[in-house]
Order: C-alpha cells, then structure tokens, then sequence
C-alpha cells in the first residue's frame, strides 16, 4: 500500500480553508496533518474538507492558539493526545490509520525571542517539552511510526539561510538543536525529508516581515517529517511546495510531503 502524507502549519485553518482545499485539490495527499489551527475542533469547516474526500478527522483545538488536526482519507483512530510539559495547550495528536501506521502530529512551542530561561519563560517551556518528549519516546519504544509537524527548530547548518547568524536566534540555537537531537535519537527517529533529500539549503518557513520573502530568501526549515527504522526506507518522493507560501493570503509555512509504500 502507497500513501502520502503532507505536514503544514496552516496558521489559522478557518481563515485559510481555501488554501488548504486547493492543497487537497491540487495535491491530494492521503493525510495532511496540520498544525496552528488556531480552533475549537468542532469549528474546524470539516465539511469542506468531506466534499474532497477527507472523511476521516481528529484533533486538539484551542480558541484562537495552537491547535493540532490529522484530516485523512484512511480511517483514523485517535491513540495518544499529551500535554507535554503540562503547558495546557492543544500541541500533539496521534491516531492510527487503517494500514497499522502510528501517526503522531507535533505544534512544538516557538520558544519567544530570547533564547535564555532565565529571562523568557517561553524558552524553558519549549526546552522543557522537548525533555518530556525525549523520555515518552524513549519509554514507548515507537514502532511503524511517523512523526510530523512544526517542530520550531531547523537543526542542520543548511535549514538555515545563514547559519552564523542565526546560532543565537529562537530555532536554530545549539542547546535547541541538541535537544531535537534528543528527541530523534529517543525513538531512533529518521529524518525523511534530509534521507531523500540530503544536500543543499532547504526551507518550509519565510518570515511575514519579509515582504519580497522569495526573493530574500531568508527561510528555515522548521516542519519536519520522521519515521521510525522498520519502515523509513520505504518513504520517497519526499518535497517542500514552496510556491504555497506565495498564495494569496497565505501561511508563513509551506507544505511537506512524503510517500510511503508498505
């Protein structure tokens, strides 16, 4: 069985719905994970997405923050939602599709500007969460597992625009680096994304401040798709839809597929 899969922090899944039912259109991935949803689950236009084929839904809301769906043309069944570092925010989802593959859908805290506990309390939390994440997957041994969304982190010195730079901005410091690692290596995690596509810079994220953001070119690659051992050499094909971020009122992230064939 082949199915694909798209990670995209949508940032507002009611104001943006267009974009997310061109994406389906267009693109028509099996599950499309979102995240930033920015909504009360029961106020998600799920209808909308029925009309496409996405019959299949679950998912954390919160009113106007965070927010975490899996809309999927498989059937789903939700197994895990935590609150990771007890922060009372809807950032983590999981469900099993009907092919026996565990998906787990992440909206890791941006962190704030100051990448110092002692001064942004937005900082521990997000350290603090990626520590709880490290000992869950360590606990739960994960298995024919994927592991998507906004991580808020760009590990690698080429997800980033300029690494020098950025070693002392939010997403890209090396104690935030670490502890992704941390998480990675807790559940022998396999970065898809750079399996398929291991050379040159690559970004999902381009700051609104920018206002030629393509031209500047000035991204990040904060959204993430992992798999666990037994099943990451089956996933190819994996993409960034980088002309997303050029729609007309769009997310500040871009889409990120990958294909599996189990």
């Amino acid at each position: 069985m082949s199915f694909t899969l798209a990670t995209w922090n949508i940032n507002s899944v009611r104001l943006r719905a267009p974009l997310v039912q061109r994406l389906m259109e267009e693109d028509a991935p099996d599950v499309l994970c979102l995240q930033e949803c920015k909504s009360p689950v029961e106020k998600i236009p799920v209808e909308l997405f029925q009309a496409l084929g996405y019959t299949h839904m679950i998912g954390r809301g919160q009113k106007g923050y965070n927010g975490v769906a899996i809309l999927s043309k498989l059937p789903i069944e939700e197994t895990a939602s935590e609150d990771f570092a007890a922060l009372g925010h809807a950032r983590h989802i999981a469900g099993r599709l009907s092919n026996g593959v565990t998906v787990h859908n992440f909206y890791i805290p941006a962190g704030g500007d100051e990448p110092n506990r002692e001064i942004n309390e937005k900082f521990g939390q997000k350290l603090d969460y990626l520590t709880e994440l490290r000992d869950y997957f360590h606990a739960q041994k994960p298995e024919k597992a994927i592991l998507v969304g906004d991580l808020n982190i760009a590990p690698r010195e080429d997800d980033v625009w300029d690494h020098k730079k950025l070693l002392k901005i939010v997403s890209h410091t090396p104690i935030e680096v670490e502890h992704l690692a941390q998480v990675q290596d807790s559940g022998a995690w396999v970065d898809v994304t750079r399996q398929d596509i291991p050379q040159g810079l690559l970004y999902s994220w381009w700051s609104y401040r920018a206002k030629d953001w393509d031209g500047a070119d000035k991204g990040r690659r904060l959204d993430h798709i992992w798999a666990t051992p037994d099943i990451s050499n089956a996933a190819h094909s994996s993409r960034i839809r980088r002309d997303a971020r050029g729609w007309e009122k769009p997310s500040d992230h871009a889409p990120v597929f990958a294909t599996f064939d189990l």
